[in-house]
């Protein structure tokens, strides 16, 4: 059962990681005016990453503020997602996997 949820855990992780690379790339196709919004299924994908993903990035916007134009919040991100799937979720399973399987 351990095992299980460290899985799913790992793995809506790396969806968030996914997602807000994916949303990151859209958002610098769109600047550049390779891709535009008034297609409706660009407008959905977008809409539907910034719904994923604004939650996460807010609170780093707030803290760190663009530089120079570029937003660093989305690499801060991944990197404190990556620290945590690395790190800290290894550290939280292992008993669970060791006493439960």
């Amino acid at each position: 059962m351990g095992s299980f949820l460290y899985f799913v855990i790992g793995g809506l992780l790396n969806l968030l990681v996914w997602a807000i690379i994916i949303s990151a790339i859209l958002s610098w196709l769109v600047a550049f005016d390779v891709i535009n919004l008034r297609n409706r299924f660009v407008y959905n994908v977008a809409h539907f990453l910034d719904a994923v993903t604004r939650p996460i990035l807010r609170p780093v916007q707030r803290f760190i503020p663009p530089l120079g134009g570029v937003d660093i919040s989305p690499i801060i991100v991944l990197l404190v997602i990556q620290g945590f799937r690395t790190y800290i979720l290894p550290m939280i399973f292992g008993p669970i996997i060791a006493a439960i399987g």
